[in-house]
């Protein structure tokens, strides 16, 4: 393996797709977060070997006024059974079974002056459906959190990221072990069925750290719990059955996901849950799910769907795929988002090694993300709830399809200007062969110049729908103000009309 991917891949994994039971039921009320939750030891900051492990952006951090380190969590970690019939409701009861020492990393992302954290960390389940650990949320996401001076920890809670073994889409692992012996070689996972512990002592660790503080005394005031896809699913187990034990986190979100997860799997007891099986209405802290068109009908989330209530938003994207262009391909050069960045982007190779037969998705996907985290923010912070959203419209005859309109677009959903202002068909779907990863990507027509000369016989024509679609997506609550400014910049920039 080249020396290069070994330290720090440019490279994001796609996803494959994939007490008391009677004080769980009852009602929640306040208590201190963590409070029952074991306290790990951390080590660190780890130097030794080749450097840091992990599929994520390789920019420097420290002329943004960050810094990234890695750190070691090690403890004794509990997995868990069932103490109720899981149902579709999500009011499931657990309890602690097995028992197995465990040795894990975290890599942290923090500002380097404690003026500028706002407070939020948001604690990543690193994806390993690629067989290596990948930030997919810090990926697509980076410029929001850099910008407004959250902290990011991502945590490899996975037995096949550390210790290998085949992965969701049966293909061999990258593990950090076998890729740093070096720096790795002491780490040890007792297995997934553990992993939701340590995720929950990462979160003790952040809060309350002994033996290193990974965030260098910042004062933390709220943590985001978040995972994408094959994270998702777990983290949307880890919601219902374990934060009712712990309330470590106070907040998640949840990013496109499938069913849930297992609780407990070989060699322990094997507690499956059922689907679907939706994120619990009883929660104490608030839950944004927020999914793609690819997942609607590719990951069968249509099946997982469920009503907004107090504690529970569900945002879906029009026009976005379960990964696009900007994580696989523009993500890494656009540290804290420009407006070059919203570009087009066409290509059917995003990374090495895959080629797809259309273009793949070049969607709105990231700015919504954006959105998503600085909404779940205020609501952990202030108390302001994210806004409600329309579901995607489907068919009403057989087979079903999401409603598309006479360019291909889909209807209903979070509406963004790339949607309502279209200069290419943007679609979750569309991916015909190729390796199973396209079929995740969606896919980008652009609008030939017959069409766009149609929709817009001239730039201030282009421009003045644009900006006035812009502004109610900022208005809607689905863009934040800094990537709103950078895409009326763009609109202005362009040659759409011209």
């Amino acid at each position: 393996m080249p020396r290069s991917l070994c330290q720090r891949p440019n490279l994001v994994a796609h996803v494959a797709g994939l007490t008391l039971a009677g004080a769980l039921l009852a009602p929640q009320t306040a208590r201190v977060a963590g409070a029952d939750v074991a306290r790990p030891v951390l080590e660190g900051p780890i130097t030794s070997g080749g450097g840091i492990f992990l599929a994520s952006t390789t920019f420097d951090l420290h002329p943004l006024g960050y810094v990234e380190q890695e750190y070691f969590v090690s403890g004794t970690a509990s997995s868990f059974v069932n103490a109720n019939t899981f149902q579709s409701d999500g009011r499931w009861a657990a309890t602690p079974a097995d028992s197995a020492p465990f040795k894990t990393r975290i890599v942290v992302h923090r500002p380097t002056d404690a003026r500028k954290f706002n407070g939020t960390v948001v604690v990543e389940w690193l994806n390993v459906s690629g067989g290596l650990d990948a930030a997919s949320q810090w990926t697509a996401s980076h410029s929001e959190l850099l910008r407004d001076g959250f902290a990011w920890v991502g945590v490899s809670a996975q037995r096949v990221g550390i210790e290998g073994g085949t992965t969701i889409v049966g293909q061999g692992s990258i593990s950090l072990k076998a890729v740093d012996p070096v720096r790795y070689g002491s780490l040890r996972h007792p297995g997934d069925s553990f992993s939701y512990d340590i995720f929950s002592q990462v979160g003790q660790a952040i809060r309350h750290p002994a033996g290193a503080d990974p965030l260098a005394g910042l004062k933390v005031k709220a943590m985001i719990g978040s995972g994408h896809s094959q994270s998702a699913a777990r983290l949307t187990t880890y919601v219902n059955a374990i934060h009712p034990l712990t309330g470590v986190y106070d907040g998640f979100l949840v990013h496109s996901r499938y069913r849930a997860a297992a609780l407990s799997e070989p060699p322990q007891a094997v507690v499956a849950t059922p689907s679907p099986g939706r994120i619990r209405s009883d929660l104490d802290v608030p839950v944004l799910i927020l999914q793609t068109e690819t997942d609607i009908f590719g990951l069968n989330f249509l099946r997982e769907r469920q009503s907004d209530s107090k504690r529970i938003r569900l945002w879906e994207v029009a026009g976005a795929a379960h990964y696009d262009a900007y994580g696989l391909a523009v993500a890494n050069s656009d540290p804290l988002g420009s407006a070059a960045a919203a570009a087009l982007v066409l290509t059917a190779a995003p990374i090495p090694g895959i080629t797809c037969s259309s273009p793949i998705n070049d969607g709105p996907a990231h700015y919504v993300l954006n959105a998503s985290f600085a909404a779940l923010h205020r609501w952990i912070r202030r108390g302001t709830p994210a806004r409600h959203a329309p579901r995607l419209e489907i068919t009403s005859s057989s087979p079903l399809a999401i409603s598309r309109d006479a360019h291909g677009n889909a209807l209903g959903g979070v509406r963004t200007p790339q949607l309502d202002v279209p200069i290419a068909t943007l679609s979750g779907e569309g991916q015909v062969g190729g390796p199973f990863a396209c079929g995740l990507d969606g896919t980008t027509i652009p609008f030939g110049p017959g069409t766009l000369q149609a929709l817009y016989p001239t730039h201030a024509a282009f421009t003045t729908a644009f900006r006035a679609a812009t502004t109610a997506a900022e208005r809607a609550g689905f863009l934040v103000q800094r990537d709103a400014r950078l895409l009326r910049r763009w609109a202005a920039r362009s040659a759409i009309g011209r």
